[in-house]
């Protein structure tokens, strides 16, 4: 059985009631989960409060404090753990810059944009926004972007997650980014 398949049956059984089986699944991901923890991590400033492997903690307690989660498969559960950590991210982004503002900031291109470091939570928090906006008229490029972008998961993963083909993901994540880009490029201005 290939570890897809292994954590597929292990959130089977999690959604039939097996509790030992959330064990089981943490070890079988944990190494995935601290791999994305850390991508995420390279892109927030240096001396961030949080660090990797708390990252992963935190989205773990999260994601296992919801009830009523129908489990589809390994790139679901990747999905969610990514789109939660994003959203830790972004509350302490929040928290952070409560009653900052960031004007006369720098224009960016979108690929300068999704690199944040201590002076950039003004750009997280737009970039969070113009997702919120992507998900309210197009909902599967907004996931395609969470699933890409934050999850790091492959054209192939995210395609199984989402149930389209690939060539679909593709074209969704093109338009995306461009999407995105004008609206953060907006932002700025």
């Amino acid at each position: 059985m290939t570890s897809g398949q292994e954590v597929t049956r292990l959130l089977a059984e999690l959604r039939d009631g097996n509790q030992q089986a959330r064990s089981e699944l943490i070890a079988l991901v944990y190494n995935e989960l601290r791999r994305m923890a850390a991508r995420y991590m390279r892109s927030e400033r240096p001396g961030h409060t949080l660090q990797a492997t708390a990252l992963v903690h935190e989205a773990y307690l999260q994601i296992f404090k919801q009830q009523d989660v129908s489990w589809q498969n390994r790139a679901h559960f990747l999905a969610v753990a990514a789109t939660t950590m994003r959203s830790i991210l972004i509350d302490h982004a929040r928290a952070r810059s409560a009653g900052k503002r960031g004007g006369g900031q720098p224009r960016l291109s979108l690929e300068e944009s999704l690199v944040f470091t201590e002076g950039r939570s003004e750009e997280l928090l737009a970039l969070d926004e113009a997702l919120k906006q992507l998900a309210e008229f197009a909902p599967r490029e907004s996931q395609i972007v969470e699933l890409r972008y934050f999850g790091g998961l492959s054209v192939e993963e995210t395609a199984e997650a989402l149930q389209v083909s690939p060539r679909t993901v593709k074209r969704d994540w093109r338009r995306a980014q461009d999407w995105l880009y004008a609206q953060i490029k907006g932002h700025q201005e």
